[in-house]
Order: structure tokens, then sequence, then C-alpha cells
């Protein structure tokens, strides 16, 4: 095995056991919170909210470091210890406002974990012409292994502080691997707020943050609610646990065709593709399908995120200045997974309150529809100056 070769299955082992990390701790992270801590409705999501917020302003100013100091390794090597550490100390606190800033100081770190690898990723795939996609796939198995594990482990076990515990060993495994990543070779030698000034001067950059938005943030408040949606159809625990090793795990084989399937229709067609995919997955929820259906639907979030998550990533290396990507990354991630995420989670817990879970699909379906349009436009944006290197 070459030395290329073996780094890349270093990035692949990273991806594994960081997605193994999300996987084994947000899932259970609310149920946590109420059976071993005490706390209510209003605290848990409080809480739960805190964590997309944190990366909202905190995963720009991590892509503006690894930009600034040409040096990811050492920033994933400081983020990635001090979450694994702070992992083990969590289930210790006790009262709602020592929970509160734990789990805000436990998300500044972690959130880094995702936008540097990712933008370390994208440079060398890029250099040595090698597929996103085949390494991302090992995030996907990574998050679908732990969530039916720690499931079943607490299950068995009877508590829940073991979430914490595979969490952190998780992250701290993921580290031994940094040792075996290259070195990225190009920096920075802007403000961030220049940095930042430059690319939302991009038009096609912020439309297509605000697309993404509508698109992705209903997915990732999906991941929130799903439990509750397939309970309320009829569903059991034990089975809620199956749908998501289902859902997850479709996502690694779509994920290894997609440069494959980007050459063929073009980038922001995949796009297009997966936000339809999601569109039609909520409106077919609006209508209180059968479980039975439900978990055959599970499958197609193989597309939706499968092929969505790797097809941004290079539309966002395509459009960013080299000199800026990991900020560019930075900030589609804070603007996807934290802002989409947790303004969906907190309106749908509302549409809730007010009808139904099932009214809630609906309106995610019209939202992405939404989002999917501006995803249109955005796409003959590139099309007329050209912008697009990876099929447009």
């Amino acid at each position: 095995m070459t030395q290329l070769e073996k780094t890349y299955r270093f990035f692949q082992i990273f991806y594994f056991f960081t997605f193994f990390s999300n996987g084994a701790l947000f899932p259970l992270l609310a149920v946590f919170l109420e059976e071993e801590k005490g706390l209510n409705g209003t605290q848990i999501g409080l809480i739960v909210s805190a964590i997309p917020l944190v990366t909202v302003f905190m995963q720009p100013v991590w892509g503006a470091l690894s930009d600034y100091t040409k040096n990811p390794r050492k920033l994933l090597l400081i983020s990635g210890l001090t979450a694994g550490l702070l992992g083990f100390v969590y289930p210790l606190l006790t009262g709602y406002y020592p929970l509160v800033l734990g789990i805000v100081v436990v998300a500044v770190f972690q959130c880094a974990l995702i936008p540097l690898s990712d933008s370390l990723t994208l440079n060398f795939v890029q250099t040595h012409n090698k597929d996103y996609g085949n390494i991302r796939l090992l995030g996907s198995v990574g998050f679908a292994v732990a969530a039916f594990v720690l499931g079943r482990l607490t299950d068995l076990s009877g508590s829940i502080t073991w979430i914490f515990y595979a969490f952190s060993l998780a992250i701290l495994l993921s580290l031994f691997t940094l040792f075996h990543f290259p070195k990225r070779g190009q920096g920075v030698t802007v403000s961030f707020r220049t940095g930042l000034t430059s690319l939302f001067k991009q038009k096609e950059f912020s439309l297509f943050l605000l697309a993404n938005f509508l698109v992705f943030g209903p997915v990732l408040a999906n991941n929130f609610y799903f439990g509750t949606f397939l309970l309320t159809a009829g569903g059991t625990l034990a089975g809620v646990g199956v749908a998501f090793l289902l859902a997850a795990g479709s996502e690694a084989p779509f994920m290894k065709f997609t440069q494959t399937i980007i050459n063929r229709v073009g980038l922001l067609n995949v796009l297009v593709i997966s936000g339809l995919v999601s569109s039609g997955r909520w409106l077919l929820y609006f209508f209180e399908p059968s479980t039975t259906v439900v978990y055959a639907t599970t499958i197609v979030q193989g597309i939706s995120v499968g092929m969505y998550v790797p097809a941004a990533l290079l539309f966002i290396r395509d459009i960013a200045p080299k000199t800026l990507q990991a900020t560019a990354v930075g900030v589609y991630s804070a603007v996807g997974n934290g802002v989409g995420n947790a303004f969906f989670t907190f309106l749908g817990g509302i549409m809730i309150d007010v009808g139904t879970i099932f009214v809630m699909y609906g309106f995610f379906a019209l939202i992405t529809l939404s989002g999917i349009g501006l995803l249109v436009y955005v796409q003959r944006l590139v099309r007329s100056e050209n912008l697009l290197t990876v099929g447009g």
C-alpha cells in the first residue's frame, strides 16, 4: 500500500470515529437529560438547541483560524482532545445551569471537527484526484453503527451514561489518525472580517447558503423529530433504532457513487435531485403513511443526504477563493448545520404544539421546494459565469 493510499484510509477512519461519536451522543442526549438529570421538556429543548446555536458562531471562527494558521491538523488535535476529555466530565455535572454551560463548552470544541476535517479532506481529494464521497461515507456508517449499538447497550445496561463514554472514546481514537494527515500548504493573510466580506460579496455563495438553509435545515430537524413521528405513526422504540440504522446506513452507498453521478448529470443537478427527494419524503409524511411505508422511505435518505452533502461541499470548494476555502466551509456548516438546525427544530416544535407532527412535515415539504427554486436560480448564475470546475 502506497503512502497516498494509507493517507486515504486514515481519512476514512477519522470520519468513521468522528461520526460514531455524533451517533452515540446526539440521538439519546434528550433522553439522558430527562431520565438521568430530571429536566423538563423546556429545559431539555434549550440545552439541545444550544449545540447548533454554538455551531453558528464557532464554525466560521474555526475555519478562519485554519485558513490563517495553515495548520488544521493542530486545530483538530486541540479541539478533539478537549471535546473528548470534556465528554467524560459532562455526566458528572448536576443542576440545570452547569448542564447548559457544560454542553456549550463541549459544543465549542466539538463543532470544529467536521468543518476542519472537511476542508482538509477536500484539499486532499482535489490535489490527488480522489473521491470525497468514498471518504465521507465512512462517517455515515459510523453514525449508523453508533446509533444502533448505543441504543442496544443503554437498553441492556439500564444506563444512558454510556453515550458520553462512547462519544469521548470515539473522538480520542479518531485523533490518532491525524498524524498521518497531510499538511495543507496554503493560508491567508487577510483578517476574518475581510474574508467573510469577500465571500458574501459573491452572489452565488450567499444565495446558496440561503438555499442550503431551506433544503437541509428540515433534514437536520427531522433527525430530532423522526422518532416522535414514527411512534405517532404506530411504531415502537426498538423500531426507531432500526429506522435510524436504515436511514444513516443508506447514505454510505450513495456517497460512494456521488462523484460518478456528478460527472454524468452535473453538480447542481445532483443538489436539485436530492432536494426533490427530501421534499417528496416530507410530503408523504404529511399524509400519515403506515409504519411499513415509513420504514421503506428511510432508505431514500441515501439520496437526500448521501448525495447532497458531498455535492454541496464540492460546490462550496469550487466557488470560494482557494485562500478562503476553510472559512467558506465553516460558514456553510454554520448556516446549514447551525442556523438551519436550530431554526427548523424550534419552528417544528411550535408547529407540533399548534397542529400535528404531520402538519410539520407538510410545512417542511413546502420550505424545501422554495429552496430548490433558489438552487435552480443559482445554477443559472454559475452557468452564465462558468464558475464550476466539477460538472455544472
